[in-house]
């Protein structure tokens, strides 16, 4: 039986469970066993290391402060988007799958450079390997945003699509990773605890899920209540979480009325790429949701620098962080730095490397002589 076949008749029998605390076990188990066949299907070298031939994306060097990619049906206007945007050629045509190989653009934006990447568009059935599907949703996981372009025309069922799509192939859209601490030990069973009443999941239901990844031994603890979803992703431990925006194309073709009802959508922007409707906006957006921060750097007796900022993830923007933006060596000549800005309690204040930075800070750092 192929690996598709063998998919198929656990979704089908995990449709067919009812979902009571009596079943959640064997949910689990299936669950667990589902989650095993799919990376099967994308690495079908086996080995967890080296991503075999099915998850190899687009040779795309990685350019910039950030990395946006266009993920979306063909015809949804991703190209017309790119140009007007990055001013990059990407041919627009009237037929479908125009775009057969991914194509890098720049924006400029506050300062920094964000990579704007053109994927193929994807059809349903991509991430068992349909079309470019695999190739195009590999290069969506190096992403630190995905815009998944919808056309207005077309019924919203696309955008369950897509999730589908992305879920399937270990992306999780506008999801934090689950707070849950799993930890392998020699002997002592499965020890299960939870810091809320009445969890959704029970020890029987760990266990099962833990038995089919043949661990017998280890201590779970999750600090809020989750399902048998975050659990599996946990163990897994190859899921990316990555914001995602939808951007409505194609707004010029429907009524104020109809575009009143879109805007009631979480995490949505309406655009007409072609008339460059709201383009502003969704750059706007997009740098809401990369979660960026700008760092300025001053020369000893010299005025700041505004014209190129330092950019960082707000995850990581310790002063240790901005001196291996510059240069690897510079945290070894550290001595000190200066600090003007929001995160300074006095200016300039004098600071170490693990002061984390704000936006728009401003930072002389003093090397040991």
């Amino acid at each position: 039986m192929s690996i598709m076949q063998k998919i198929k008749e656990i979704e089908d029998e995990m449709a067919r469970t009812q979902k009571n605390k009596a079943t959640m076990g064997h949910l689990g188990m299936l669950k667990a066993k589902l989650a095993k066949l799919r990376r099967d299907l994308l690495d079908p070298a086996g080995g967890g290391g080296g991503g075999g031939k099915g998850g190899d994306g687009f040779d795309v060097n990685k350019v910039g402060d950030a990395r946006v990619g266009f993920v979306g049906f063909p015809s949804v206007g991703k190209s017309t988007l790119l140009t007007k945007l990055t001013g990059t050629y990407s041919e627009a045509a009237s037929y479908e799958f125009t775009t057969l190989t991914c194509i890098p653009g720049i924006v400029r934006f506050r300062g920094a450079k964000i990579q704007m990447l053109d994927l193929p568009g994807i059809i349903e059935g991509a991430k068992d390997g349909k079309g470019r599907g695999r190739q195009v949703i590999s290069t969506a996981r190096t992403c630190n945003l995905i815009l998944i372009v919808l056309d207005c025309l077309k019924p919203l069922t696309h955008k369950r699509i897509i999730e589908r799509e992305l879920e399937g192939f270990g992306i999780r859209l506008n999801k934090k990773p689950p707070n849950i601490t799993f930890r392998k030990k020699e002997k002592g069973g499965i020890n299960f605890s939870t810091g809320v009443q009445n969890p959704k999941l029970d020890l029987d239901a760990v266990k099962a899920v833990c038995a089919e990844y043949r661990i017998h031994n280890a201590d779970v603890f999750m600090a809020e209540d989750y399902d048998l979803d975050d659990l599996v992703d946990v163990i897994e431990g190859s899921r990316v979480y990555i914001p995602a925006v939808y951007v409505v194309n194609k707004i010029d073709q429907i009524t104020l009325e109809e575009l009143e009802v879109m805007d009631k959508l979480p995490h949505y922007c309406p655009i007409c790429a072609f008339l460059e409707w709201n383009l502003d906006g969704l750059v706007e957006m997009v740098w809401d949701y990369l979660d960026m921060v700008r760092v300025y750097t001053k020369p000893k007796g010299k005025l700041p620098d505004f014209s190129e900022p330092v950019v960082m993830h707000r995850q990581r923007c310790t002063v240790e962080d901005f001196c291996n933006k510059l240069h690897k060596t510079l945290i070894k000549q550290f001595k000190y730095a200066l600090v003007w800005g929001s995160s300074a309690k006095h200016r300039p204040q004098r600071v170490g490397k693990d002061h984390v930075l704000q936006d728009e800070d401003i930072v002389q750092i003093i090397k040991k002589i």
